[in-house]
């Protein structure tokens, strides 16, 4: 996208100053060089992993299990962590796995954990050492803000934001040593940007990448019913939160949900790309056309605007109609 925009600046820029034929030649030469780059930077990126450790957290379903066994299949001596070592996801990774294949037990929300994990990982490197972190674990949610309690939010958070950094510091000695790479996904913008920063001097990228709609790919998305929602509710909601408008909502999310992509490959290959690229972007924004349109318009638009959009979706108006009824 961006060889895109600059060769088109570049296109009106000289059609402007030196004229049609001028304008043609140039543009093809600067498509040209930004072709040939894109290609050189391709052939010298990372091509296999033989020799070279990565930490993965949350490997027992979704992007982590998916992404351990493709880094594996490339040579890379893979530290996956799961939260159930037990379990089939982990057990596939390593009955189908080699044996660079290393599964561990890791919930980031347990220092205990991440303590052992890095002992064991710290005790098996190879000999190009630890060369990167991913930051995978995470969990989600849908429903109202006043569906939830503060719980569900501290919980959360825990796990996909103070989960990461439980992670990332103690191992950041280990990747600091190979100069090499750290991504994480999710909400951990700031923390990510501040990292970068700070390990740039050490020869350390920092990467972000940013899923879009994935619930059917990864099955992140926890399965609650209708009844199980108004289960969970007092007196006071059960008055606001009718129980129809309880099923229209789950209705409404659930064709959101089944209206994602179907695999995750495309956010594989960004994590990959993000690993082994000898300039790996800061961000990789993994998501639909429409949802390209939220990210990169509605920041610059007046929140009256971006506000509109949501009140023209057909919930917006039942919601008004249904609630305390």
């Amino acid at each position: 996208m961006k060889t895109v925009f600059f060769s088109m600046t570049a296109l009106l820029i000289s059609y402007y100053f030196l004229g049609v034929h001028m304008y043609t030649y140039l543009g093809l030469v600067i498509c040209f060089v930004l072709w040939a780059k894109m290609i050189f930077h391709a052939e010298n990126g990372l091509s296999d992993g033989f020799g070279r450790a990565v930490l993965i957290t949350g490997c027992d379903s979704g992007f982590g299990h998916h992404l351990a066994k493709k880094l594996d299949c490339m040579g890379f001596t893979v530290f996956a962590g799961c939260l159930c070592p037990e379990g089939p996801g982990a057990q596939s990774l390593v009955e189908e796995g080699s044996d660079r294949m290393k599964v561990l037990q890791l919930d980031v929300t347990k220092d205990e954990d991440i303590s052992l994990a890095k002992d064991f990982v710290q005790a098996n490197l190879p000999e190009k050492g630890l060369y990167a972190v991913v930051n995978n674990a995470g969990i989600s949610d849908w429903g109202e803000t006043e569906w939830s309690t503060a719980k569900d939010f501290q919980k959360m958070a825990d796990i996909n934001l103070f989960g990461a950094i439980r992670v990332t510091i103690p191992f950041l000695s280990l990747v600091r040593a190979s100069k090499a790479y750290t991504v994480s996904k999710r909400g951990l913008e700031a923390f990510a940007d501040c990292l970068r920063v700070e390990m740039a001097s050490f020869g350390v990228k920092v990467s972000i990448i940013q899923p879009g709609n994935f619930g059917i790919a990864t099955n992140i998305l926890p399965k609650k019913t209708p009844q199980d929602i108004w289960d969970e509710f007092d007196y006071v909601r059960k008055l606001t939160f009718n129980q129809k408008y309880i099923e229209m909502v789950c209705e409404y999310f659930h064709s959101l949900c089944t209206s994602g992509f179907k695999d995750c490959s495309m956010v594989i290959n960004a994590m990959v790309q993000a690993l082994t690229a000898p300039k790996p972007r800061t961000r990789y924004l993994v998501v639909s056309w429409t949802d390209m349109f939220f990210f990169y318009i509605c920041p610059f638009l007046p929140t009256c605007i971006t506000d509109s959009v949501f009140h023209v979706s057909s919930i917006y108006y039942k919601r008004k109609v249904m609630l305390y009824s």
